[in-house]
């Protein structure tokens, strides 16, 4: 029974930060349509700025937030405007600009690598704030973990509520669903999109800043984040802000599972065999719809 908890809520806290990193390649996917290769640097660059501040600055990761996240979003935006945006005009069709924005954000990817390595070097790097025990019935978890998932709901649910009980929401899930009928019913498309690509990478920022207190990362580890944030978008359904939560949920706890039970080595196995099997089952994803 102790055992059973301590699964469920490591994995929890493990689900949560794989959710809210989905959330943010849901944005840029579902409504700008681009699949951004470049996503997971994205987030790797952030948990780089956070151990910068915090063991350079003395500035606590939480604090970190308020600079990171605005500036992630700023830079996101330039990349669409400058790089992006005329992909987006010359596409002729969605598959076309899929091809693309692949094409352009896969060179995006190695340039932020590559002034990563330029300025942090290789090797595996974290730092050391709130790594202290917090006793939660029969288990036992570090105080930054718990920290990071508190974030994450915060983080996540008013995304969401944003999305559901805004004006601006609205439009942005309008364009989400259809950009023809969204655009004949005054929306701005392009302002929609970059906007929207723009708060991706924002949320991919805070996602590494809560990542970086309690996980190590390399320059080289953004592809690991950019993979696992495209399996939960799958999984739970493109551009569905609910199937990321919980399809983020249900891959933190079933890695956390098999890395405890049986062999850490296969939590990238138990990943793609559940990627797979939700596919089979529906291919449209956990909470897709099926085109008609």
């Amino acid at each position: 029974m102790a055992l059973t908890f301590d699964i469920v809520l490591s994995g929890l806290v493990l689900g949560g930060m794989y959710a809210l990193i989905a959330m943010g390649l849901t944005l840029q996917y579902g409504i700008a349509r681009i699949m951004n290769l470049s996503y997971g640097e994205s987030l790797i660059a952030s948990a780089f700025a956070a151990l910068f501040l915090y063991t350079g600055m003395a500035v606590n990761p939480i604090l970190g937030l308020l600079v990171i996240v605005p500036l992630s979003f700023a830079a996101n935006w330039l990349l669409y405007q400058i790089v992006l945006s005329p992909l987006v005009k010359r596409a002729r069709n969605q598959g076309m600009l899929e091809v693309d924005s692949i094409l352009g954000t896969f060179g995006v990817l190695f340039v932020i690598q590559g002034l990563m390595l330029v300025a942090f070097g290789g090797s595996l790097q974290s730092y050391s704030y709130l790594s202290v025990p917090v006793h939660i019935l029969t288990t036992t978890l570090a105080a930054n973990r718990i920290l990071a998932l508190l974030f994450a709901l915060v983080i996540g649910g008013g995304i969401y509520l944003m999305l559901t009980r805004t004006r601006f929401g609205t439009a942005l899930r309008a364009v989400a669903v259809n950009p023809v009928a969204a655009q004949l019913s005054g929306i701005d498309i392009r302002a929609a999109s970059a906007l929207a690509f723009a708060g991706g990478g924002a949320i991919a920022a805070a996602g590494g800043v809560l990542i970086s207190m309690f996980l190590t990362f390399s320059a080289a580890s953004g592809v690991v984040f950019t993979m696992k944030a495209l399996i939960v978008v799958i999984m739970g359904g493109v551009g569905n802000m609910l199937g990321a939560l919980v399809a983020g949920l249900l891959l933190g706890v079933s890695e956390t599972a098999v890395a405890r039970l049986v062999d850490p080595g296969l939590t990238i196995a138990v990943t793609y065999a559940l990627f797979l099997s939700v596919l089979l089952w529906r291919p449209t994803g956990l909470f897709g719809r099926p085109a008609r």
